[in-house]
């Protein structure tokens, strides 16, 4: 009866703190860069179509939809590397600071 007692509260025990703490640290980070890949794209599309290429430099309305086009995939590329660049020197952190407990 004891041995049962005792798996049974090794199976309920809390999970470890560190963990939930780089789960969090990471689902920050996830959010974070969702709403920067939302909204940079976005408002540099925009923003570049009205007061840079039709405003700034006059093109017509449908050269400055190509080209604010490239503008947004080229934001969308920037947001994509400073993620993982993010992701990869959290998760070699973390690596390292479990590897010395």
């Amino acid at each position: 009866m004891e041995r049962i007692d005792k798996a049974a509260l090794n199976a309920l025990q809390l999970p470890d703190v560190r963990n939930e703490g780089s789960l969090a640290s990471t689902l920050k980070t996830l959010l974070f860069f969702t709403a920067l890949m939302i909204t940079v794209p976005i408002g540099l599309y925009f923003t570049t179509k009205s007061y840079v290429f039709e405003g700034a430099f006059g093109m017509s309305n449908r050269d400055s939809y190509f080209y604010a086009a490239i503008v947004a995939v080229v934001a969308v590329h920037v947001v994509l590397a400073l993620f993982v660049y993010v992701a990869w020197n959290e998760g070699s952190r973390q690596w390292r600071e479990g590897k010395q407990d």
